[in-house]
């Protein structure tokens, strides 16, 4: 791992999360590497990656293709090659296949006796519609986007959304669980536009789990025609699909984090376009506002949570990795 690890190879890890505009569950865990190996990196670098490096595939959630359609169209060898001939990876690191990640500009497969054998990759990608080389991008700039305001920092992964709902400006609807949006969705309660914002979901909260049933439930109301958004400072990965969702909100809300601060109605604004994510409320009244509060004694037992409970209150805020304080 000693000699894996450094600089260009995280450099290089957060290029590849870029191009192919992959998890934001990297946003966490590039920055935990990063810092398990002494070195600092943090979501403004992850935002100065995106701005320069070209989003060059399309696999679910951000296209229809999965992983066979992106490896037959050419995959990782295609991939790498273009970043290398555009200068936007590190070659010179060392790889567990040996010195140089040109090594990686191949395709493997089994020859007629069942051998493996190494190829060379093609020159061009076989399918365009997946997978694009640096010079005939989908986008010019990378999968995520960083966002901040007075709500803290976030990620959103705009590859997957629309551009026309990169900006979304609407009434906050509050929820302490996932489970309490989605009675409120079938109880019909949840119409207009609306920011939905659902806290107290941070690794010190409750260990920051996938909160995979709002995308089903947030792309009804979407496709209804009302414009919505999500604010958490909880994780969604690849779940987070064709709503915005600004994720891993930073501090979280039981830290004191300011989306503690947020109330039902008021007027949000999450915008992908310039990083915007802000409560647009009187700045004397912002800062007197007192932090809600939430009951989390469930969060404690049951599925095991009790033998987690020493790593939940010595966790590391979502920016500089969730892992678990140390040394």
């Amino acid at each position: 791992m000693g000699e894996m690890i450094d600089a260009r190879s995280i450099v290089n890890g957060m290029v590849g999360l870029m191009a192919t505009g992959g998890s934001t569950n990297h946003a966490l865990h590039i920055v935990a590497i990063a810092r398990a190996a002494g070195i600092i990196v943090d979501w403004d670098d992850l935002d100065a990656v995106a701005a320069v490096v070209p989003l060059l595939a399309r696999v679910y959630p951000n296209g229809k293709a999965d992983v066979n359609h992106f490896a037959a169209a050419g995959g990782m060898g295609v991939l790498i090659g273009t970043l290398l001939d555009h200068g936007l990876l590190h070659g010179d690191v060392q790889t567990v296949w040996g010195p140089g990640l040109a090594r990686y500009r191949v395709e493997v497969g089994l020859d007629e006796a069942g051998e493996a054998r190494w190829t060379p990759a093609p020159a061009q990608s076989q399918d365009t519609a997946v997978l694009r080389h640096a010079d005939q991008p989908f986008q010019p700039t990378g999968g995520l986007k960083l966002l901040q305001g007075n709500l803290g920092r976030a990620v959103m992964k705009t590859s997957a959304v629309d551009p026309a709902r990169h900006i979304v400006q609407a009434p906050a609807r509050v929820f302490s669980s996932q489970q309490d949006l989605a009675a409120a969705f079938h109880a019909g309660t949840l119409t207009g536009d609306f920011v939905a914002v659902v806290r107290f979901q941070g690794p010190r909260a409750n260990g920051m789990p996938e909160l995979h049933q709002l995308t089903p439930l947030l792309t009804i109301l979407q496709e209804r025609g009302q414009r919505v958004a999500l604010v958490t400072d909880g994780r969604m990965s690849g779940a987070s699909g064709k709503v915005p969702a600004a994720i891993h909100v930073s501090p979280e809300a039981l830290l004191g984090g300011d989306l503690g601060k947020v109330r039902d109605g008021d007027m949000l604004q999450v915008d992908a376009t310039t990083g915007e994510l802000s409560a647009l409320v009187d700045e004397a009244e912002w800062a007197a506002r007192p932090h809600a509060t939430a009951d989390l004694s469930k969060n404690s037992i049951g599925m095991g949570r009790d033998l987690f409970a020493g790593f939940r209150a010595s966790a590391l805020p979502a920016e500089l990795g969730g892992g678990v304080l140390h040394g």
